[in-house]
């Protein structure tokens, strides 16, 4: 069973007449454009090759309103009533997550509502685009709950295209406090942290119900087959959850890109990343892992 743990829910049934992303974002990827608003059946086509996708949105803060947030934030209550539309649609297929902000006063009113009544089973969080402090009261209060309800934690870590977005608040560093603090929350750490990679490998190192997922890498080859090394010599491949980052990738690129890791070291005496072990993660069962079985 192929597992995608990242993806960004569809937000239209039909492709809009006007661009919703925002304009202080920079490319994504090195290689493509930015994805253009996307559709139900668009997403729905590209995640034919996995057997379960988990997807989300970003909550913004309430009264935010910025104009350059992106295609993927709205305030909560309409992100998380969109990702249970498209997931209630799909229930064999997709896992919804829901997303607040800490900082808003009905955070935690929002995280019953989502849970009890929309049937959402994880949470997604993005300090720096969000812009809260991922070790402050108002996030611990969440993660306490969150730890409560047993439901997974999925933080962006690492760059981001967003020009406003802090890029301190989704270092992977801070995930090792949240996770000594609260030991029973299940946390995964998107995209390994890029281009901090190391520090999230020490994290998901030494915490037991800390993973990071393999999103938003393979595009750059060198980053990507440093990264694997890295997480070969520090014993964390078994770790890593499959992730594509939809619409960023496809499940489809990043499947395709694991038995091509070592290609950029060709003719090299560099070291390769064990292909067997790497294969593992596109087989892994994360919803296990998760428990969200």
């Amino acid at each position: 069973m192929i597992i995608d743990v990242h993806t960004h829910a569809p937000r239209h049934r039909v492709r809009p007449t006007g661009r919703v992303g925002g304009a202080d974002v920079a490319p994504m990827r090195p290689d493509k454009p930015n994805p253009e608003d996307y559709t139900w059946d668009d997403y729905l086509e590209a995640m034919r090759p996995v057997d379960r996708a988990i997807c989300f949105n970003i909550a913004m803060l309430p009264g935010d309103g910025h104009p350059n947030t992106g295609f993927f934030m709205d305030a909560a209550r309409v992100i998380n009533d969109e990702t249970a539309e498209v997931v209630r649609a799909h229930p064999e297929k997709l896992i919804g997550f829901l997303s607040v902000h800490p900082r808003d006063p009905g955070v935690l009113d929002e995280v019953e509502r989502a849970v009890k009544d929309l049937g959402l089973r994880g949470i997604k969080l993005g300090a720096n685009y969000q812009n809260f402090d991922p070790l402050g009261e108002e996030a611990a209060r969440l993660y306490a709950r969150a730890q409560e309800l047993h439901l997974p934690v999925l933080f962006h870590q690492g760059t981001s295209p967003v020009r406003f977005a802090d890029l301190d608040y989704a270092h992977p560093r801070h995930a090792d406090r949240i996770a000594s603090r609260f030991p029973d929350l299940k946390i995964i750490l998107a995209h390994l942290g890029h281009p901090w990679q190391i520090d999230c490998f020490a994290v998901i190192r030494k915490h037991p119900n800390v993973y990071a997922d393999i999103s938003a890498n393979f595009y750059r080859p060198w980053s990507y087959y440093n990264a694997m090394r890295l997480a070969t010599e520090w014993s964390v491949l078994h770790k890593l959850l499959f992730a594509s980052d939809y619409p960023a990738a496809t499940p489809r690129e990043t499947l395709d890109a694991i038995p091509r890791v070592n290609d950029v070291i060709a003719g090299t005496g560099l070291p390769p990343v064990p292909i067997d072990e790497f294969l593992k993660v596109a087989e892994r069962d994360s919803l296990a892992l998760l428990e969200l079985e």
